[in-house]
């Protein structure tokens, strides 16, 4: 039996037989603006049975409606003992209305709320107006209305259970709808995964995180010069996609322009800009400033600045530093090199004779490089007059340096890093680097050794290896072309053989460099087998034409600070000459050394040689009789 009555609201009591016990805070507050919403009527009556007391009533079904009345009467907006209609039910089947009411309750689907939430917005109503009626947060009313965005077709897709939610979301990040389905249609079954789809959508655009976006100052430079972005709602940090590249390319461009305009008062021959490193650069040939005295003013400046330095940095590590304490150390820093700068010059002949390039480096910084001579510009009188070039500046010097068997550890798997990435975008070496490795195993049983390709695909994780793995280049484009790669190959295994024999061969042979970078291992631990195998991977970067200063730069933190002192001047001499040692030796502290060290070789190109690729002629030379240098020097702590 069901009968409708009215119940006092203040005669409801919770039925302690409700499956339901429990509602939160918030939810009920929503449910409360809901009613309150809709005049104080509920939208569905409450399913009640007789209570213990005469005139009460257990509430069955609707106990966070009970909950928002009580609320809003609280609160004085209606009254305690306000009518409330109700179905009365039999108390027998109490149990099972309640546990009907919350557990086979299906919510609404997303397309239904978009519609509704939609009809709402076009009336006029605000979205915390609309939250509050469908008794739901205002973020899922933005994302549900997100969904005005995608195709009918599409949405119809979602409706028939052919797609996911996810996938739906992806096309938010587009208003073409002709477009959307073109790439719905075009994506083969197993590549229709939500990234693919963004991908394939925004291919014309640039992401917010593009170094070239970054370099001019992010989207609200880019907005500010009359942009367009396209932002996906669905992406919690909203960080869009720039429509205009002519604009970005235009921006990045003047920025350079910039900077160029106040090299080009120094005085050079030329200045070039460009938005990528230019190729092949660090093997011209290059003239390197020459150190001049500074004058007694500016020499008293710099050791008053060099002793403040120290003392703040001491006061800042010890944890006695005061708030302003790491500002003013930014401050005395430049003043340093604004010093310093002035211990040295190039030469008139270098002016005449060299350039500079200015350009983003791999980290979407500016880099102005200066000092580089075009090889049209060098004559035969030039080479032999001994004009410096980043090939000549790292040839060694006497003594012979020689690293610890943990920094070479360090630097051989930077090396490798460089190596497999190069490798992996080089098909047609790895093809070779490939048979050959397999040839050693079948037809050279006993000079398997003799490669540094590990072919098991055994590779050495090189983490492990390195003391600061997050600022290695190569390891990170490396794990960017793998989770490139696998946004392409079929997610199950089992597909795989069959979706390799329907790619072109150029496709095959892209993916069979890439697969054996991952075995490439230079990596040089104190104990090692693979001695041959290590030296190979000269042979194999030589035939990559590795340059690896593009993918490791010696800084005090990649290599200084982990030598000692007597290893950073000869690197330093071997860098930059004579008179360059000379400013690391007068140092007192070591900590000085290092930083001196970092300003006089940033830019030189210059390498540890345990992170070169060795020349051929290198190779046949017999090995070094050289001191470990745990033995030849007192080791400084790492």
């Amino acid at each position: 039996m069901t009968d409708i009555i009215n119940v006092a609201l203040s005669k409801l009591d919770a039925d302690p037989m409700n499956v339901r016990k429990t509602y939160s805070g918030e939810g009920i507050e929503a449910l409360a603006a809901n009613i309150r919403a809709d005049g104080y009527r509920l939208l569905q009556n409450l399913v009640v049975r007789k209570g213990d007391k005469k005139g009460r009533y257990f509430v069955v079904a609707g106990g966070r409606r009970l909950a928002a009345l009580r609320l809003l009467a609280e609160a004085g907006e209606i009254a305690k003992d306000s009518p409330v209609e109700c179905k009365e039910r039999e108390g027998e089947i109490a149990t099972e209305i309640s546990l009907a009411e919350n557990v086979m309750r299906e919510e609404m689907h997303p397309v239904d709320q978009y519609e509704a939430f939609d009809a709402l917005a076009k009336q006029g109503k605000e979205i915390a107006d609309i939250a509050a009626r469908f008794g739901t947060t205002e973020t899922i009313v933005r994302k549900r209305l997100a969904l005005a965005r995608v195709s009918p077709i599409l949405l119809q897709q979602f409706r028939d259970e052919d797609m996911s939610f996810a996938q739906l979301s992806a096309f938010t990040v587009s208003d073409d709808h002709e477009r959307q389905v073109t790439i719905w249609n075009s994506l083969a079954s197993w590549n229709r995964d939500p990234h693919s789809i963004r991908r394939a959508l925004t291919e014309e655009m640039i992401p917010a995180t593009d170094k070239r976006v970054q370099f001019i100052g992010g989207l609200e430079a880019y907005e500010e010069a009359g942009g367009q972005v396209q932002r996906e709602l669905f992406d919690e940090r909203n960080a869009g996609y720039v429509m205009d590249v002519a604009l970005v390319e235009r921006l990045v461009a003047e920025k350079l322009e910039t900077a160029a305009a106040t090299v080009r008062s120094e005085g050079w021959k030329w200045v070039e800009c460009s938005a990528t490193a230019p190729a092949g650069y660090h093997a011209m040939k290059r003239h390197y400033p020459e150190a001049l005295p500074l004058s007694e003013q500016d020499q008293a400046a710099l050791d008053a600045a060099q002793a403040e330095y120290d003392e703040l940095a001491e006061l800042i590590e010890s944890g006695m530093a005061d708030d302003e304490a790491e500002a003013k150390l930014s401050d005395v820093e430049k003043w340093i090199d604004t010093l310093n700068a002035r211990s040295e010059a190039y030469s008139p002949e270098a002016l005449e004779q060299a350039g500079t390039f200015v350009f983003l480096d791999y980290y979407g910084r500016l880099s102005i490089e200066r000092g580089f001579v075009k090889p049209e510009a060098v004559g035969e009188d030039e080479e032999s007059e001994g004009l410096p070039s980043a090939s000549s500046a790292a040839k060694p010097k006497v003594p012979t340096i020689s690293h610890s068997a943990a920094l070479i550890e360090d630097l051989t798997a930077h090396k490798t890093a460089a190596l497999r990435i190069e490798l992996a975008n080089n098909p047609d070496v790895a093809l070779v680097a490939v048979v050959h490795a397999m040839l050693l195993s079948v037809a050279y049983p006993y000079n398997s050794e003799q490669s540094a390709l590990q072919l098991s695909l055994t590779g050495e994780r090189l983490e492990p290896s390195m003391k600061n793995a997050e600022s290695c280049r190569g390891l990170s484009a490396f794990n960017d072309l793998a989770e490139n790669y696998g946004h392409h190959l079929p997610g199950s295994p089992a597909d795989l053989f069959d979706w390799l024999l329907d790619q072109p061969q150029d496709m095959v042979l892209s993916l069979l460099a890439f697969g054996a970078a991952h075995s490439v291992n230079a990596v040089e631990k104190k104990f090692t087998d693979r001695k041959k195998g290590i030296e190979q991977a000269n042979q194999l970067g030589r035939a990559l034409k590795v340059n690896m200063p593009d993918w490791f730069e010696t800084t005090g933190d990649s290599y200084f600070k982990h030598v000692n002192r007597t290893t950073i001047e000869l690197s330093v001499a071997e860098a930059r000459g004579s008179e360059a040692e000379l400013s690391v030796r007068a140092a007192a502290k070591k900590s000085e050394a290092v930083a001196i060290a970092d300003r006089v070789v940033a830019g030189s190109g210059w390498i540890p040689a345990p992170v070169r690729i060795a020349p051929a002629e290198a190779e046949q030379e017999p090995e070094s009789e050289s001191i470990a240098e745990d033995d030849q020097f007192p080791q400084a702590a790492e």
